[in-house]
């Protein structure tokens, strides 16, 4: 390991050194070529007669019949006047170059005065016609159009491989995958001890970790390393963190990407960037390799392809299935992957042997939104009234970046407000306004609307108070937030399997807004439009999904397998959708006329509490039991969750004492 740590650091190639290299040498030769004038200073044709005339001269070098060099004779160097030019530096003394330089306009002018002068001069001036030619610079501007045209060549290319990963952005790196890599040296900082809840998925990620860390353990037996496992589960639920808590905890190397990395412009690029990434993951195995969103490319095949044409995503899929389960596969490759559109997904993907584990990552229960929420809550600085408990139980249905989404608006809350700790209100706050969104204080409102939508509200809360099944109240509010004018919060019970009557007092409890309207106004409204699209997807999900309807019968039209198994045709007759149709419209009906009795029978206390929710704006649980009294249903609730606490108490206390015993 020392060796290691002290090699010195391989110097990366770089191929701009190869054109940097090329135009320092053009410079170079171009300067030296023009080197013979260095050390010479300007001057102009009279001064240069003057010098002449006097003998100063000792011959001239005529360059291109257009510039004059001037080398000075050994006596005239020593004088006062001629210190200043070349002929003193150490260049000019060592390759004798001219002393004084200067263009004429007219060269049979020029020679006609010289010759004048050299007529009376012993030694006479030395005159050589120089003809020059800038070699390398006249290359380099005849190669500078070609120079041009590569260099934007290159640039084009670079841009369409976008600086692929693997091939280190070369020209031809497109087909290279885009996966990046963690492993051992990566700082990974996230574990399964960031992971709250989720216990079954947890438990069957870290058994593939296990076997890629002691494959011997699971092979002394005769088994076999599963060749991946699916993670799918609703947006949210944590599948991706999952993911990463494998790369934090597993010591061997770990390549992520994502379905659409695969996807390119050009044809044969995926199934090019999935050979890539098997090769790499086969030379570091043993390996993981996890594709989040795998549905983007693990579509069904044959669905969508209605022109018959070549599809690019097939052919990615075939190479997918093939590189997981086919010839020449590797077994100490694990492929894990992460969907919430499992019901797309190609069959020959889903099947054993590629994914021979599907994890299902669900929405949190109550216990694990409890652990949930002590991770999230680790960072904040909380007040003492902050109940974990409290929190999970008001957070049903919440999935885990729900509860994430929750601590941090708290804090936003609590900073807004000023304070040094986020307390339970800020909470219950955030809660608000993720469900029902954000309060709007100014939005004008006229008296007969605010009081019509106070009826509505207390509608709902009256006829929810007043049935078995249908969730207890929580907060009830007349404020506009988001879209709607008002809003309720109700606490339903986390079942596991829902009975029809369970399902038509939610249904009787939700259209009990507009019941209120009618009962009290005489009138409907368009305030119940959310209400009547619930009720009409809960009465179709009764008679067409889980077969509760009489008439109907024990039928489902609800496919599994692919959500468009059916195409563009219904699975059913016309008279059956008539028949649909009007169970449909039977079910809402019935419900609608049940709330309205009830509402009738209980008018007065409708009255009243529309009337302290006018006043307040805001009312919660307490104020309904002032007017309604107790719910008789919560106490034969709580009396038998005693009774079951009682029950278990007693078993504890005999399993004790017959430990005792032994």
């Amino acid at each position: 390991m020392k060796n290691k740590k002290n090699n010195p650091k391989q110097v990366n190639f770089n191929q701009y050194w190869i054109f940097g290299t090329i135009a320092i040498v053009f410079l170079l030769l171009n300067i030296f070529s023009s080197s013979g004038n260095m050390g010479s200073i300007g001057t102009t044709p009279s001064k240069f007669f003057e010098f002449a005339a006097n003998g100063d001269v000792e011959k001239i070098d005529i360059i291109n019949k257009r510039e004059v060099l001037v080398f000075l004779s050994s006596d005239a160097r020593i004088k006062d006047e001629h210190k200043s030019s070349g002929s003193n530096s150490i260049l000019s003394v060592a390759s004798r170059n001219p002393n004084y330089k200067f263009e004429f306009g007219d060269l049979q002018n020029f020679e006609n005065n010289l010759s004048k002068i050299n007529k009376n001069l012993n030694p006479k001036i030395e005159i050589s016609y120089v003809t020059k030619q800038n070699i390398w610079g006249d290359i380099l501007i005849s190669m500078l159009p070609f120079i041009i045209i590569i260099a934007i060549w290159i640039f084009i290319m670079r841009r369409m491989s976008g600086g692929a990963a693997g091939g280190g952005g070369q020209i031809f790196s497109i087909g290279k995958s885009k996966a990046k890599l963690f492993d051992a040296n990566s700082k990974v900082k996230i574990t399964f001890e960031d992971v709250a809840g989720l216990e079954g998925a947890k438990e069957e990620v870290q058994e593939i970790v296990d076997f890629l860390k002691n494959p011997k353990k699971y092979t002394a037996l005769g088994g076999k390393i599963p060749k991946g496992a699916l993670l799918i589960g609703s947006p949210g639920t944590g599948k991706t963190l999952l993911a990463k808590a494998v790369a934090g905890e597993a010591k061997v190397p770990f390549f992520s990407l994502s379905g659409s990395d695969f996807v390119e412009m050009f044809v044969g690029v995926g199934a090019s960037r999935v050979r890539d990434l098997f090769k790499k993951a086969k030379e570091k195995s043993p390996s993981i390799i996890f594709i989040d969103e795998i549905d983007a490319i693990g579509r069904a095949r044959g669905k969508s392809n209605f022109t018959g044409s070549n599809d690019e995503r097939e052919n990615t899929l075939n190479q997918l299935l093939t590189e997981m389960d086919g010839f020449g596969t590797n077994t100490n490759v694990i492929v894990i992957a992460a969907t919430n559109r499992a019901d797309v997904l190609d069959k020959a993907l889903m099947r054993a042997g590629r994914f021979d584990r599907q994890i299902y990552v669900d929405l949190p229960d109550v216990r694990e939104r409890k652990k949930i929420f002590e991770v999230h809550l680790k960072p904040l600085k909380k007040s003492s009234s902050v109940d974990v408990d409290f929190l999970s139980k008001q957070t049903p249905g919440f999935s885990g970046a729900d509860i994430a989404n929750v601590c941090n608006e708290a804090a936003l809350i609590a900073a807004r407000k000023n304070k040094k700790s986020v307390g339970k209100q800020d909470f219950l706050d955030a809660v608000d306004r993720i469900v029902g969104g954000l309060e709007k204080k100014n939005k004008i409102i006229t008296e007969e609307e605010k009081k019509a939508v106070a009826f509505h509200e207390a509608g709902h809360a009256t006829v929810s108070w007043m049935l078995e099944h249908a969730a207890p109240l929580v907060k009830v509010t007349i404020v506009p937030r988001g879209r709607s004018l008002g809003a309720a919060w109700y606490l339903p019970e986390e079942r596991l399997i829902v009975r029809p009557e369970q399902m038509l007092d939610e249904m009787c409890a939700t259209l009990g807004g507009r019941a209120a309207e009618k009962v009290i106004f005489n009138k409907i409204s368009t305030g119940a439009l959310s209400d009547l699209e619930k009720v009409t997807k809960q009465a179709r999900a009764m008679v067409t999904v889980y077969g509760l309807n009489d008439k109907v019968g024990n039928l489902t039209y609800y496919d599994s397998s692919n959500g468009n198994e059916y195409g563009f045709t219904k699975p059913y007759s016309e008279k059956t959708a008539e028949l649909i149709d009007e169970e449909i419209s039977k079910i809402i009906e019935e419900q609608y006329q049940r709330a309205i009795h009830l509402l009738i029978e209980h008018k007065d206390k409708l009255t009243e509490l529309a009337k302290v929710l006018l006043d307040k704006e805001v009312i919660f649980k307490d104020n309904l039991e002032k007017i309604f009294g107790e719910r008789p249903f919560d106490k034969l609730k709580s009396e038998a969750t005693t009774a079951e606490k009682n029950v278990e108490e007693k078993e504890s206390s005999a399993v004790e004492q017959e430990d005792t015993a032994e």
